[in-house]
C-alpha cells in the first residue's frame, strides 16, 4: 500500500509539470513602462496592454513552447503590425518585429 501511494504521489508531481504554464503566459513590463499581459487565446499567445498610455490595446499573438514563439506583434504608438518572435530567457522576454525581415527591432521586457 505504502509503494502505491509513493508511486501515485510521483505520478502527480510529474504530471502536473506538464500542465504548468508555458514561460510567456504571465504580466511583463515594457520598457516605457506599461504592463503587458500574456494569456492563451484559442492555440495562441495573445498579449494586450493592461496599464500605460496604451492600456486595452493588444500588442501581439504568438504561437509556440518553451521558450521560443514566433507570430505577429502590434506597436501600440501607431497600430501597425510585424513578422515577430519572442524569446524567454530566464525573467525576461526579448520580442523581435521585424518589417520585410530585414527591419527589425528588439524589446526586452522584464517578468513581474
Amino acid at each position: 500500500m505504502k509503494t502505491i501511494l509513493i508511486a501515485a504521489a510521483a505520478a502527480m508531481a510529474l504530471g502536473t509539470s506538464a500542465w504548468a504554464a508555458e514561460p510567456i503566459v504571465g504580466k511583463w513590463r515594457a520598457p516605457g513602462g506599461g504592463i503587458v499581459q500574456v494569456s492563451s487565446c484559442g492555440g495562441a499567445y495573445c498579449a494586450e496592454v493592461i496599464s500605460g498610455q496604451h492600456k486595452g490595446k493588444s500588442v501581439g499573438r504568438m504561437t509556440g513552447s518553451g521558450a521560443d514563439y514566433e507570430g505577429e506583434v502590434t506597436d501600440p504608438r501607431d497600430d501597425r503590425t510585424y513578422n515577430g518572435n519572442a524569446v524567454v530567457k530566464g525573467g525576461k522576454l526579448e520580442l523581435t518585429g521585424c518589417a520585410l525581415k530585414i527591419f527589425c527591432k528588439t524589446q526586452v521586457w522584464v517578468k513581474l
